[in-house]
């Protein structure tokens, strides 16, 4: 998944900057029901990870079935903690 087709595909926009809230919001829920939706892990999991850097946090017990999952969601958090601390 290509971050940019994704922003293009709930937002309308490759530019973060020219989202308009109501735009997020709406976007951000589009993206919740497609996760919700979805059956492939990949894809599943990019959802999961571009909904996590927009600040929407999922229950990672109940967005991930598998303990696999979980913890790769677990790297990837802190990942980017690290990455924000730089």
């Amino acid at each position: 998944m290509d971050f940019d087709d994704q922003l293009q595909r709930y937002f309308g926009t490759t530019d973060m900057a020219a989202i308009r809230p109501e735009a997020m919001a709406a976007g951000i829920e589009h993206m919740r029901v497609d996760f919700g939706l979805e059956q492939d892990r990949g894809r599943r999991f990019a959802l999961w990870a571009l909904l996590y850097m927009l600040g929407t946090h999922l229950d990672l017990d109940s967005a991930f079935e598998d303990p696999a999952d979980r913890d790769m969601a677990r790297n990837f958090m802190d990942l980017m903690d690290r990455v924000q601390d730089d």
